[in-house]
């Protein structure tokens, strides 16, 4: 049995890979997947929001701390999380965790945030 999911990012036709144990946001650091990460992935904003489309029970579960910081996020839904607290658990049926990560945030990494 494989100890890595394939990390499918809707609109991003490059392959990613998530192992047993990584976060989201470790993974998308690894591998040059931009995703913005403000507090360095400390939950302590939201810059790292993304939505999980598939295999999100196969994920740690979110702490009170990831849903303060979802509160303040935009366009927050029921399968939102935080990639810097979203802890592969286990490798989910199929092999596969599909994210979208929303257009704000693509938006930021691309328009150059941190000048």
């Amino acid at each position: 049995m494989s100890d890595q999911a394939r990390l499918q990012v809707r609109g991003d036709d490059r392959k990613f890979t998530l192992e047993v144990g990584q976060t989201i946001l470790e993974a998308a650091l690894e591998q040059d997947l931009d995703l913005d990460h403000a507090c360095g992935g400390v939950c302590a904003c939201s810059t790292c929001h993304v939505k999980v489309k598939q295999g999100k029970d196969c994920l740690s579960p979110a702490s009170e701390d990831e849903l303060d910081q979802l509160d303040e996020a935009r366009d927050v839904g029921l399968d939102s999380r935080l990639g810097c607290q979203s802890r592969l658990l286990r490798v989910p049926p199929g092999g596969v965790i599909e994210l979208q990560i929303p257009d704000w945030n693509v938006n930021a990494v691309s328009e150059g945030s941190g000048s």
